[in-house]
């Protein structure tokens, strides 16, 4: 990888091969999931028709990407932020309601998500930020702006109606531990979690009695010394406030249905109405595939078209019931060696910014990877985000590349750049 090309390194082969693969192994799975039959046809109106067009439109653009100056996309880093924030205001107003959500620009049968550009607006943004000489991650000043960039996209998209697609931006966060960012706000983050799961569990009035209850044993058996009370007890109402807030937003943020299937995925609240069905019915294909799987367009739930959005959002089914483990072990494999790749074109950046990053397409995919697999198996609730590189769609697919190939253009152009230390 070390040889070079008019003074810049070889695109790096394996990234791509592994990329090229997803690709593949999602179209075979469109294909079963939205078609099923044996003979194949390039029919463009079908499912696997419009997939095949998305698959060439973001190949050329992955390509185009290495005719393109690097220095374009650094200069223009808070551009493309400030114009995918726009557009996540304008769909507010302006775009067409799907599922609830109104999250999407439609002209005539073209649509447009902008929550899956905005992660490129996002990561550009925090790359040229947090690459900056002054910034300093330790500073409570520059946290909060680089919390900033990260919350301004999720209120716009929960505003949208689509809070599950806003939770991918908090993928960021771990982007900031590598440019050093204190570890016990991953912690504040795990109890914080704790906390909304209980909130969900017991309710408000609960939670406020349980930690009063809670915060009198302690001074009582505990704390003597009152610079240390008045600390726990300012933790205890922020601890308050934070279960009110999550009570808020549940209430009157989250959708009814998404409430629900929390609640279901929790074991809070029985399921008579089939607010689990899509789950159900994707353990079903998952588990009917045993270890060797069906056959490809064998399988039965995947033909009897059982498990909803297969396509989309529970792609994966397809790959469990016709491939059984070994199939969904084999493209879970190449998912891990997809991100231990990026990780190591990570490290080996000369450039800070393009270090940041290669870490921020990392986190997004491996966020995307993880929960929809999980959701897939009832071990996540359905928040509704795609598998990378294999769900059906255009604003998926072409987002997912050019995160990727933006990476790996950056990273023939790493030989060209100083090394650094801020």
């Amino acid at each position: 990888m070390s040889e070079k090309i008019y003074g810049q390194s070889r695109v790096d082969g394996i990234t791509v091969l592994l990329y090229l693969l997803l690709v593949f192994c999602g179209f075979l799975a469109i294909y079963s999931s939205s078609h099923g039959s044996d003979n194949f046809s390039f029919d463009f109106s079908t499912k696997y028709g419009k997939q095949i067009i998305w698959i060439a439109i973001s190949i050329t653009l992955g390509a185009v990407l290495f005719l393109m100056d690097v220095r374009f996309f650094e200069a223009f880093s808070y551009a493309f932020f400030i114009a995918w924030m726009l557009l996540l205001f304008l769909v507010i107003f302006f775009g067409k309601e799907v599922n609830g959500a109104r999250s999407w620009f439609a002209i005539g049968s073209f649509r447009l998500q902008p929550a899956e550009f905005a992660k490129l607006g996002v990561a550009l943004a925090l790359s040229r930020y947090v690459s900056d000489i002054d910034t300093d991650m330790k500073s409570l000043r520059y946290q909060l702006i680089t919390a900033g960039i990260i919350l301004l996209p999720i209120a716009l998209i929960v505003l949208q109606g689509d809070a599950g697609s806003g939770l991918v931006f908090f993928s960021f966060i771990m982007v900031l531990y590598r440019e050093g960012l204190s570890g016990s706000i991953l912690v504040i983050g795990i109890i914080a979690v704790i906390l909304s799961v209980l909130t969900f569990a017991f309710g408000f009035i609960a939670m406020i009695a349980a930690l009063i209850i809670l915060g009198g044993i302690i001074t009582a058996f505990i704390y003597t010394n009152t610079r240390q009370l008045k600390i726990f007890w300012l933790v205890i109402l922020a601890c308050i406030g934070f279960t009110k807030a999550v009570d808020f937003g549940f209430s009157n943020v989250l959708q009814e249905h998404q409430q629900k299937r929390i609640l279901v995925m929790l074991g809070l609240l029985e399921d008579p109405q089939g607010l689990g069905y899509n789950v159900n019915q994707s353990k079903i294909a998952i588990g009917s595939g045993g270890f060797w799987g069906k056959g490809y367009l064998q399988g039965t739930q995947t033909k009897g078209d059982f498990v909803p959005e297969q396509h989309t959002d529970f792609i994966f089914t397809s790959i469990g019931e016709e491939f059984g483990w070994v199939g969904s072990t084999v493209v879970i494999i190449i998912f891990v060696l997809l991100f231990l790749r990026i990780s190591m074109l990570a490290e080996r950046q000369r450039s800070k910014y393009s270090r940041v990053y290669a870490y921020c397409v990392l986190s997004v995919l491996f966020f995307h990877f993880l929960i929809n697999i999980a959701m897939t198996i009832n071990l996540a609730p359905v928040i509704g985000i795609p598998l990378p590189f294999f769900s059906y769609g255009g604003s998926s697919l072409i987002s997912f590349t050019v995160l990727l190939f933006l990476l790996l253009r950056l990273d023939t152009n790493r030989e060209n750049e100083l090394d650094s230390d801020y």
